[in-house]
């Protein structure tokens, strides 16, 4: 069993922290790059998203001017422990519309009924939800009440309702991360680690395997209409 709680200010620091660590625990099932820790690249990306994630989670202090929320999943057992998390972002004027950014479970605990438990914290109080996920995934949602809308590059787009909100939703600048000194330093051990050869192929084996997800969401969505 779990409970769920949601935030609308920041969380504790421990709460933070074990966040994040599913987020880098979990990098190749949320993130819309989706690589394999395989690729060379992985431990930039993260990185890449464990910050982003972290932003998300300082705005929620309201100084960044960003609308942010999360549900937190912990063990009804061990109360301290985070087991999964949905972030999501209000969309301004649209009080029942939101993104859902990030999600995730921890393995372990997956099966379990906690991330349809957690959505369903959401929709409680923003029935308009909007999300992208990879094609795996489209079963699932479609059974906590999402429809397939579309592609956003290499995930399917989804929506509780057959239209998207009016609203704005304010969201992360995420290219200053990419240009930081944080991930040129990663990107410098790598490359005296692996050399140049190989960080150029890991390069071009990541743009192969965007090109193959963006492709199968293609291939998919035709079938769907």
């Amino acid at each position: 069993m779990f409970s769920l709680t949601r935030y609308t200010t920041p969380c504790p620091e421990s709460i933070n922290g074990q966040i994040l660590q599913l987020v880098v625990d979990n990098l190749t099932d949320i993130s819309s790059v989706a690589l394999p820790p395989s690729n060379l690249l992985y431990n930039i990306y993260q990185y890449a998203i464990g910050f982003e994630v972290h932003l998300y989670l300082e705005a929620l202090n309201g100084a960044k001017g960003i609308a942010v929320e999360l549900v937190v999943a912990t063990d009804a057992q061990d109360p301290e422990k985070v087991i999964g998390f949905v972030l999501y972002l209000p969309v301004k004027d649209d009080p029942e519309a939101c993104g859902i950014a990030f999600m995730a479970v921890q393995q372990g605990c997956r099966r379990q009924g906690v991330a349809r438990g957690m959505v369903g914290e959401v929709l409680a109080r923003y029935p308009h939800a909007e999300l992208a996920c990879a094609v795996e995934k489209v079963p699932a949602f479609e059974a906590m009440g999402f429809q397939v809308r579309g592609a956003r590059d290499t995930q399917v787009l989804m929506n509780t309702r057959d239209y998207a909100t009016d609203g704005l939703m304010g969201v992360v600048e995420v290219a200053p991360i990419y240009s930081s000194l944080e991930v040129r330093q990663i990107h410098t051990y790598l490359l005296q680690k692996h050399g140049k050869r190989a960080m150029v192929d890991a390069e071009k084996q990541r743009d192969r395997h965007l090109d193959q997800l963006a492709r199968k969401v293609q291939v998919f969505l035709p079938g769907r209409g």
